[in-house]
Parts: C-alpha cells; structure tokens; sequence
C-alpha cells in the first residue's frame, strides 16, 4: 500500500522503460523488482553502473558531467553503490556507497567511499546531556536549536512542560518525512565508515562537508557544518558552521554554532554557540558551557572522576576559560567570564563574581578571587571577546538567536549583584575574607583580590554598558521597573517574565509545537534591542538610587562615560603593549622586523 509521501514521488517520476532496464542490467546493475525503481524525466542511463536497487527507490535529474571537490573528481550517477527505500535528488555523484538505505538525498550531494549510511526509524536514541545518569535525556531532530535542547534538559521540575516537548517531537519523528533520514543540498560525505541515524543539513550556499570520519550515529549535523579526520560522534546535536576534527570523540552532547572541538573528548553536555576545545588531553563531561568559551589544554572536567556519583554537573556561565591543567569537582558554578587558573580545585566552587581571575593559592592554603579582572588587566582582551565572535560568524540561517557582547543584561545583572555582595563582605570583614562555605564547599577562606578597585571597575563597566546601550538605540529616558533576571536560552537573552510566560503558554496548549517555540523566541528577539536598552536606563537609575534621571545625573553619566571610553584605549594599549615590550616573548625573534611579520 502507498503511503502519501510515496504517492506523491510517483507523481514526480516515472517508471523505466524496458530498453533502460536492459541497458541498466547490461552494466551490471540488479533490483529487487524493477517496478519500484523511479527516475525523472532527464535520466541518463549510462551513468548508473554495479549498483543493487531495493525498495522503493527515486533518483532525479542524471546527465553525463562531473562533479569537483578539490582533487576528487566524481562523475554524476550511482556507481558500486546499494541503495534501498531511498531517494537521490537531481545530480548526484553516489559511488562506492556499500549501503545508503531510509534517506532522501538533496540535490547535487557527492557520496564517495562510505560503509554504511543507513536511518532505522524504530530505534531512534535519546541522548542525555548535561547530566550521565539520563534524567535530562532529549530526542534531536532535523531543525532542533541549541536553545530548544537546552530548554528540554533543564527545565525538568515543570513536567507538563516535558510531556508537551515530547508530544512535539514525536509528533516530527512519526510523520512519513521524519522516518527517513535527510542529507540537504550539496553536502559532501567521502572515506567516512559510517552514518546511522544522522541527518545532515546543507545547501549549495552553506555546504555541509564529513570527511575521513569514523562513526556518526544517532545524531543532527548542522548547515555549514565540517567534520573531518576521525571523528566519532555518538548521540548529537550541531549547530550551524560547527567544527569537528583530528579525533574527536563526542558523546551525548549538543555543540553551539561557530564552535570548534578537536582531538579531545566530549560527553554529555551542552555547549552554547562559539565554544574552542581543541587540545588533545582536555575533558569535559557532564558539563553546562554557556558559550563564548575555550577549555584549555590538561583541563578534566567530569561528573565521576573526582566525586562518590556519576550524577553532579558543572555550569560554566558565558565567557569559561579555565586554564591549563584545571581539575574541578563537581557540582560547581561560575559567573559569566571566569578566567580560572591553572590548579587542581580541592572543592566545590560557586563562583558569584563575574569577570574575576580564580587562583587555587596552594602555599597560603586559601581560595583567591579578584573581580572585575578583566577589566582592570586585560582590556585588550574584554575588548577584542566583545566583538570576535560576532565577526566569525559566518552562519546563513541563524536559527539560533546569539548575543555576542559580553556587556549585555545577564552580565550587567550578575555585576550589579556582585558589587552587593563585595559591599556586604567589606562590611563584615576589613580583610576581604569570605568564611569558608560561601564560593568553596571547605572551612578554609576565600580572600578577595583588590575589592575596592572591583567594586569601582563593576561600577565603571556598568555606566559603559548602560551609555553604549542607550547611545546607539536612541532610547527615550523613561521611567521602567528594571527585569533583574534573564536567562540565557542557547545564546539568545530572554527576560525571566518572558520565559515563564513562554513555559506557560507550551503548558496550556497556546503554543502547540517546536516552530510556533521557535516564532516565540524570534518575536522576542525582535524586541530585545528595545528591553535592552529599557534595562541599560534602569541600570543607570539603580546606580544612582533614583527611578528617574535628572538632566544633571544624565550629564554625569554622559561625562564618565566620554572618560571611561578614553580608559578602555589607554588599557586596550597598554594590556597589548605588555607582550609587546616583554623580553622573553620577543628573545626567539632576530629583530623587531621579523616579530611584527609573524605577529
């Protein structure tokens, strides 16, 4: 019996004809019945050879010509290849495919050299990020955003919520069209071992490319997407214009977009958009990294290596950098832009302090903390994160909605607090020691850093956030209650208010699927820049304990911020020049001519 979508190709292609099945048969091509091979009307039949056909099976548009990528050069048709219940769009290039089964194939896509690319629709498998013991398990699916995944695994307490995010799902996964397997327009798969249950998404403008690759199963590779190298990846999601290569092994895990992961090992977490870990003897497992992020090289993060339970998690707020050879226990918790140095963390960590340099002080005995340290120390480097990471994205479709400025509302918030805590600490203790249990799970102190200049770098960072904010919307100064609390849904900002209301909304029916989810999430971006800068003025009013500014309190604001504009360039200079002028960094060089070459 026909099925709809069956019904449908038939509509678009017709039988062979029995000059065709002979020639076919002639060049050493076999089907199961000849009867349910379908082609379109421009079919060359000479391009088609040693290829076994069973099932329902509908090829496209096939002329005599060939296809380029770099030194490969295939020739358009099937060759060697065995193709059952599959379709193959309009020019393809499939040679020495051993088994492509359950996939439509998009238009002009190169196969060359693959084991095994098959979809089994009745054991698909749910992944568990985030956490190993499977309490925060989701299902990916073609056109899933990083921020739908992270909303299905986090929000486990609301449970009609879960019930409806499932429904949604298997809703897509048991239509005709979601039990085939999908590789987009133009993607290039060659010398790759196996594909089980992956889709892939690509188009001629944003090609999706899987070279020398291993193992990909039971995953979604996003557009733009290049995997390469022996990598094998196992229960997956990938945003757009990610990175995989020189041996990675991924497990469990939904990667951001413009993220890059090499040579090291992944499991069961959720990264947001442009994450770098790409040294061979990094680890990172059952982990929360909100983005914009870079592990470095010895960093072992992982639930059950140094704990009783392969249950706890980490949560690394936007901008996580530990350093080298950093070993966290978990659970810990990081406010956004931690810089972590290198040290084997003895405790569990709650972080509360944004931009701040983490030291493990062995010889003292004593956990050290100095907010603010990006901006006191490394001006060159807030600056340039601030905008990089918008520059590199190089992503078409954006399904993702991303706030790459690391002054926005989360982080001003998180600012706000910490200058509320320094206070109270100042208050309770002349020497700047937190009591043991506050930010460490231990009985020994935390000292805080430079306090005063944190609290005055907080201040400063704030009035330039607020003034750039409102200076490049040209925000009417009105009185607003100020939302003191927003989460970061995969890169995107949404009010806390904004998204219990969203919750609500999937909970009553109102919102009855992933796409009416995601037109949510893109209407509210639609109206962040104006929350944006609704928040910068309150920000400025709770600076100045006021719920209106005066003209007088403006033209401060407007003169610190021209003074501390003029900061931002001298340090920006000065942090840079640090490498510039240092004797050990420049010894390995001749002159200054062949320094400022490489450099």
């Amino acid at each position: 019996m026909l099925t709809s979508t069956s019904k449908s190709m038939n509509s678009k292609y017709r039988t062979l004809t029995s000059s065709e099945i002979s020639q076919l048969e002639s060049q050493g091509n076999y089907a199961e019945d000849w009867s349910t091979v379908h082609v379109a009307q421009v079919f060359c039949v000479q391009c088609v050879r040693n290829s076994t056909f069973e099932g329902a099976v509908y090829i496209g548009n096939v002329e005599d010509c060939r296809h380029t990528d770099g030194a490969l050069t295939l020739r358009e048709g099937i060759y060697g290849s065995y193709l059952r219940d599959a379709t193959v769009g309009n020019h393809p290039a499939v040679h020495n495919v051993r088994m492509l089964s359950h996939y439509t194939i998009g238009d002009n896509v190169q196969l060359f050299n693959i084991d095994e690319m098959c979809i089994d629709p009745d054991n698909l498998a749910w992944m568990e990020p985030m956490n190993e013991n499977g309490g925060r398990r989701i299902l990916p699916f073609g056109g899933m955003t990083i921020g739908d995944a992270y909303l299905w695994a986090r929000y486990r307490g609301r449970k009609r919520l879960m019930e409806k995010l499932e429904q949604f799902t298997t809703a897509l996964l048991t239509t005709d069209e979601g039990r085939y397997g999908r590789v987009g327009d133009g993607c290039i798969v060659k010398n790759t071992q196996s594909l089980h249950n992956v889709i892939i998404q690509s188009t001629e403008e944003d090609r999706t490319v899987i070279d020398s690759c291993i193992t990909l199963r039971d995953g979604v590779v996003g557009y733009g997407c290049t995997l390469e190298h022996g990598v094998i990846a196992v229960r997956f999601l990938l945003g757009e214009h990610v990175h995989l290569e020189f041996g990675l092994r991924l497990n469990d895990t939904v990667v951001g977009d413009n993220s890059t992961l090499a040579r090291c090992e992944v499991g069961n977490s959720i990264i947001f958009p442009a994450h770098e870990q790409h040294h061979n003897n990094s680890f990172l497992i059952a982990g929360l990294v909100m983005g914009q992020s870079n592990i470095a090289a010895g960093c072992t993060i992982g639930s059950n290596h140094n704990s009783r339970t392969a249950d706890n998690e980490l949560v690394g707020g936007r901008g996580f950098w530990p350093g080298l050879c950093c070993s966290f226990k978990h659970s810990s918790r990081f406010a956004s832009y931690c810089m972590i140095a290198k040290g084997d963390y003895p405790s569990e960590l709650d972080i509360k302090l944004p931009f701040a340099l983490v030291n493990n002080n062995v010889s003292s005995d004593q956990l050290e903390v100095m907010p603010a340290y990006w901006w006191m120390y490394n001006m060159y480097a807030m600056d340039r994160n601030s905008k990089k990471f918008a520059k590199r994205d190089k992503r078409r479709y954006k399904a993702q909605n991303i706030e790459f400025d690391n002054l926005a509302p989360d982080t001003a918030e998180e600012m706000l607090r910490g200058i509320e805590l320094l206070r109270k600490w100042k208050s309770e203790n002349e020497e700047w020691r937190v009591e043991g249990g506050v930010m460490e799970k231990s009985k020994r102190p935390v000292v805080i850093l430079k306090g005063e200049q944190g609290i005055r770098a907080y201040e400063e960072m704030l009035i330039f956030y607020a003034m750039k904010t409102l200076e490049s919307g040209g925000w009417k100064a009105e009185s607003v209650e100020r939302e003191k609390e927003w989460i970061n849904l995969g890169g995107q900002l949404v009010a806390k208010a904004d998204m219990e209301q969203l919750i609500a909304d999937v909970e009553n029916g109102i919102i009855g699927s992933w796409q009416a989810i995601n037109e949510r999430l893109d209407m509210l971006w639609g109206d962040y820049p104006a929350k944006r800068a609704a928040h910068a003025y309150a920000i400025l009013c709770a600076l100045a304990g006021v719920e209106r500014l005066d003209d007088a309190q403006w033209g401060q604001y407007r003169q610190r911020y021209v003074e501390i504009q003029k900061y931002i360039e001298e340090q920006k200079v000065a942090s840079r020049k640090k490498d510039d002028v240092n004797p050990f960094r420049r010894m390995t060089y001749w002159d200054d001519e062949e320094m400022a070459a490489v450099l």
